[in-house]
């Protein structure tokens, strides 16, 4: 059983998938600190909001 498993994991795609996934998470967190720490304070500075 745990032969199986281990040859299921191995396949590939498993691997891939957890790359991707983890890929997109730390894609989705840059982006993230890219808006609130850059691009948020000069569209409130643009708009006369104290930021």
């Amino acid at each position: 059983m745990i032969k199986g498993f281990k040859d299921f994991l191995m396949r590939g795609n498993v691997i891939d998938l957890a790359v991707g996934i983890a890929i997109g998470v730390a894609f989705t967190t840059l982006v993230g600190a890219f808006g609130q720490y850059l691009v948020k304070p000069i569209v409130a500075v643009a708009g006369g909001d104290k930021a």
